[in-house]
């Protein structure tokens, strides 16, 4: 007689939480009465005869253990605020920091969980959430959390593609430093001091308040935060001109793992390396990035011009292939490829290319310019639009909005209305693709249905900056980079497999057209489908699987200095920099 559908819920939960939580109570927490837990009679068997006696008596054990998590995460929430007390006698913890329990801590979970893949009832949640105000607070939450032994994930902003800064299957807590989000713009001396919390809109927005004619090289998203964008690499439509977000980087703050606030001068060269690019968590918690700003002119030049196959996409995409990584360094064109149902044969996909576009100029050379380079784009005047900067940016963002005369007060918006299920996957290409291999590509992503492209050029500024200048090490010999993207709406989990493994599919197919030995891939488009670390005792080994891709040979270095600044590897995650004996 098969079990009861309800029987084989409780009998998975049960057999997932229940052992790694009483390992956690016998080490972390006071015993409870030998009543409540039993540890020396042998695990329950299956019964044989009695569906309905097992399913009593494993009710009785998943309680036990809902009981039991309940034990451990009051037992953590209370010595974390007691050790935090004693390091800031004068603040009042029980603001900041939230327990499961406290009616916020949902809302404070999700306010900045951006793919929804994340952001379900099975997904694990941390024990507590610290949320500091002040950066005394974050030091004296590294050295409790590290003296409990108990995981810290540091998130700034929430565009986490695998949600690795708010997930784990450890216990574990979340340093959340949306608080932690002032902009300092010094227009005279041009340069500001932003802190990991802030968002790419509120830095917009303060740079737009004190120049007209300043800005700073990094997203096009502006509700992605500060501390996981410039910490790994962090590039926008101004990087052929400019360079990454790393590459203007002049001092930052961050908390070790000994809980000392380090500036460039006292922690020294290597790790004011090492956060530029190689991933800011597997350090310490960065504070903030003094930065130089760039100069814009008063007038810039924004377009997007789109065409699908049947109207000669093909030939578009070749010539891009020539212009883009070469042209004059004031233009960055981005091109969009996704499959689209066919305007012209009916009931028929197809492929749309898109080329979105800012110009550091006015219409009329972007239009002589790409008239001489890119006749197959076609662009006349009437398809570009004169702005400001700040202008460009909200276009960027959302061209309704800017249509509609959007102001720059909506870069300051947190809150989005909702966030889709998504994947994203990278890839660099140093070599064109060929007419055919394009056919052949369109083919794919037609016969699979939803995977899309985003090819982001580079040459430029980006081709004159040394490969170990940074971590960041795809510089010269790069065309262009490729994002492969996918989102939908359908939150079950069929969906999730089927979309995510196009993803996969398509980036398999992709295998001859992309960058060799090593395959390389660009850490903020975290993947964990290129590795994971489970830092036993292979962990370096593991380590070099996903390190080679996001950093090319400047893996040894950033390993050899996170064995010196965190020997112990206090700060970790599944695709942290190892540690090495």
């Amino acid at each position: 007689m098969p079990f009861p559908p309800v029987l084989k819920i409780v009998e998975q939960h049960a057999s997932t939480k229940n052992k790694n939580l009483q390992q956690y109570i016998t080490v972390h927490t006071t015993h409870p009465p030998s009543s409540q837990i039993n540890t020396t009679n042998p695990p329950m068997a299956k019964p044989k005869q009695s569906p309905m006696a097992y399913l009593l008596a494993t009710l009785s054990l998943l309680l036990l253990s809902m009981s039991a998590s309940s034990l451990a995460a009051d037992s953590v929430y209370n010595t974390l605020l007691q050790c935090l007390t004693k390091q800031n006698p004068s603040t009042n913890f029980s603001t900041i920091v939230f327990s499961k329990t406290n009616p916020s801590f949902s809302t404070v979970l999700q306010n900045y969980i951006r793919n929804a893949r994340f952001n379900t009832t099975s997904t694990a949640k941390p024990l507590i959430i610290v949320t500091p105000l002040q950066v005394s607070q974050v030091q004296g939450t590294v050295i409790c959390a590290k003296s409990i032994g108990i995981q810290i994930k540091i998130r700034s902003g929430g565009h986490d593609y695998e949600g690795i800064s708010y997930v784990s299957d450890q216990n574990f807590i979340i340093l959340d430093m949306f608080n932690l989000r002032s902009v300092s713009v010094d227009a005279n001396n041009k340069v500001a001091m932003i802190q990991a919390g802030a968002t790419l809109g509120e830095v917009y927005y303060r740079i737009w308040e004190k120049s007209k004619v300043l800005g700073f090289p990094a997203g096009v998203c502006p509700t992605v935060g500060v501390g996981g964008h410039i910490s790994g690499g962090g590039y926008g439509n101004m990087l052929r001109k400019y360079g990454l977000s790393v590459d203007n980087v002049i001092d930052a703050q961050i908390v070790d793992v000994k809980g000392r606030l380090l500036d460039r001068k006292s922690m020294g060269e290597d790790l004011f390396w090492a956060i530029r690019g190689g991933g800011g968590a597997s350090f310490g918690v960065v504070i903030s990035y003094t930065v130089n700003l760039v100069p814009v002119p008063e007038t810039v030049t924004i377009f997007r011009i789109m065409k699908t196959i049947e109207e000669n996409a093909t030939d578009l995409v070749v010539q891009w292939q020539q212009v883009a990584p070469t042209t004059d360094d004031r233009l960055y064109m981005r091109l969009l490829l996704q499959p689209v149902t066919s305007k012209i044969v009916k009931k028929t996909k197809t492929v749309r290319a898109s080329v979105v576009a800012l110009f550091l100029g006015g219409a009329d050379e972007v239009v002589s310019i790409m008239g001489k380079e890119f006749p197959q784009l076609g662009l006349k005047k009437e398809d570009c639009k004169e702005t400001n900067w700040i202008g460009s940016v909200i276009w960027w963002n959302d061209d309704e909005a800017f249509d509609s005369g959007a102001k720059p007060e909506t870069l300051l918006d947190r809150n989005l209305n909702s966030a889709s299920f998504g994947k994203r996957k990278s890839d660099y290409v140093q070599k064109a693709i060929s007419k055919d291999g394009l056919e052949s590509i369109w083919k794919k992503m037609i016969e699979l249905g939803k995977v899309g492209f985003v090819f982001n050029p580079y040459g430029g500024k980006m081709a004159e900056i040394a490969a170990d200048a940074t971590p960041f090490p795809h510089r010269a010999g790069n065309l262009f980079k490729m994002q492969y993207s996918v989102n939908w709406d359908d939150p079950s989990d069929a969906a999730a497999k089927n979309f995510t493994d196009e993803a996969k599919s398509l980036y398999s197919f992709m295998t001859p057209f992309v960058s060799k030995n090593p395959r390389s891939a660009y850490i903020n488009y975290r993947d964990l489908d290129i590795g994971i670390n489970h830092f036993g005792k292979d962990s370096f080994q593991e380590g070099i699987v996903y390190g080679a891709k996001y950093f090319n040979n400047n893996f040894d270095r950033l390993v050899k200095i996170k064995t010196a600044v965190d020997p112990e590897n206090y700060f970790r995650n599944e695709q942290s920099i190892p540690v090495k004996a």
